[in-house]
């Protein structure tokens, strides 16, 4: 088939990859002049399947209020006389049950692990490189009572097979030994060995080109103003180019997606939560982190990329904004020096900002709608790096005809058809 996919992200590039592999004929559209320069440009860096988990919990809307009102709280909310934010709040709110949590995160962790193993036989298949590393994610405690209230994350680890292990404060520095400068700041850490780290822009990029030499187009600078259908297919896609046509299309435009699909009556509940972080020049690379340690008191992921340093964190929910906000920075900045002192230089940090495309149950819409021609692959979240490799598989298998080699039927955007929405 001739497939249009909408956005060059990491989860349209996967998805052009697996399509092309498969034998079909992939253009990909986007806006911008290159791959990955939105969301996928510069996110924290981890591949954790070890770490999918509905934001939407038991317990989230008390913490939800200490964490508004902390200093370097990791939540940050501007409202706005937007309908559809209140909505999806409210979306979410629905979700924070022990019962829905344990239905969202058994819809996440299969697609979470199958990517990452996808993303290993595509290292292993091509060769393909990006400042990656199979060290583990170490989910840091600065107090105790934070180690004491790991036995429900525990649980959930044990009932899906994930490995992980319980470290003492001498247990995370032997992981991570530059955390021996700052162990007064360290009450233990949860150890979550087979993830994973790299560059998803890097890796993008790379793969982007491995794609063009299996045929894929690329149309860059080209702005997608909507898509024309009659009452069962779509018929193309109208753009500053000209009305693009296919035998299928792929929608995989993040926080955007919903606004292009809402004029064919199609309701994706995703909505932006904008993420911060800092790249920071490595000076001393003993003072730096191995691998992604997460600072569980402000939500903050530090990871070593390469030469680098990326610290990403913050939820704010403000819209469609991309405005890069000083106190924002702050707290990357207090949590990175705090536990890594000697590690980078902060004079020469970059800044940045991006749209997390989320649900309010936290899995992500893949597959098909409505209209027999017109996929999604949309709604990561925070996890489309850890996800990509697996979403894109699993998305060129459906419309190739074939059975994916993972259950995905309840990542539909059917689900949100019964009370789980």
């Amino acid at each position: 088939m001739k497939v249009i996919i909408l956005g060059s992200g990491v989860i349209g590039v996967t998805s052009a990859f697996y399509l092309a592999r498969a034998g079909h004929e992939v253009t990909v559209v986007d806006r911008q002049p290159k791959p990955a320069l939105e969301t996928s440009f510069a996110n924290a860096g981890e591949v954790s399947p070890g770490y999918s988990s509905p934001w939407a919990g038991p317990g989230v809307p008390i913490k939800a209020i200490k964490w508004l009102l902390m200093k370097h709280g990791p939540l940050v909310v501007r409202p706005k006389p937007d309908p559809a934010m209140w909505i999806w709040l409210l979306k979410m709110l629905r979700n924070c049950t022990a019962e829905r949590y344990a239905v969202n995160k058994s819809r996440m962790i299969p697609i979470a692990e199958y990517s990452r193993d996808c993303l290993r036989a595509l290292r292993n298949e091509i060769g393909i490189r990006y400042d990656e590393r199979s060290r583990g994610t170490l989910q840091l405690f600065r107090y105790a009572s934070q180690l004491d209230h790991t036995a429900g994350d525990i649980a959930v680890l044990k009932q899906y097979g994930v490995p992980f292990e319980v470290l003492d404060r001498e247990g995370c520095i032997a992981v991570e030994p530059a955390l021996s400068a700052v162990k007064d700041r360290i009450a233990g850490g949860l150890r979550l060995p087979q993830d994973e780290t790299g560059d998803c822009h890097m890796f993008t990029q790379a793969l982007a080109v491995e794609a063009e030499k299996l045929g894929v187009r690329f149309e860059f600078n080209v702005a997608i103003d909507g898509v024309i259908a009659d009452a069962s297919r779509v018929t193309g896609v109208a753009t500053s180019k000209g009305v693009l046509q296919a035998d299928a299309y792929v929608v995989a435009l993040g926080s955007w997606s919903p606004r292009l699909l809402r004029p064919l009556g199609i309701s994706l509940p995703v909505y932006p939560v904008k993420g911060y972080s800092i790249t920071v020049p490595i000076v001393d690379a003993s003072g730096a982190p191995e691998s992604t340690v997460m600072d569980e008191s402000y939500k903050v992921a530090i990871t070593r990329l390469g030469d680098r340093i990326r610290v990403g964190g913050t939820a704010e929910i403000s819209g469609y904004s991309d405005k890069l906000y000083a106190a924002r920075r702050a707290t990357l900045d207090h949590s990175v020096t705090d536990l890594f002192p000697r590690g980078g230089d902060l004079a020469k940090a970059t800044f940045w900002s991006g749209l997390r495309p989320m649900t309010p149950d936290g899995p992500p819409v893949i597959g098909a709608t409505r209209y027999g021609n017109l996929h999604l692959n949309s709604g990561h979240g925070t996890l489309g790096w850890t996800m990509a490799c697996g979403s894109g598989r699993v998305l060129a298998d459906l419309l190739s005809g074939r059975k994916p080699e993972i259950d995905v039927s309840e990542l539909s955007i059917a689900r949100y058809d019964h009370r789980f929405g």
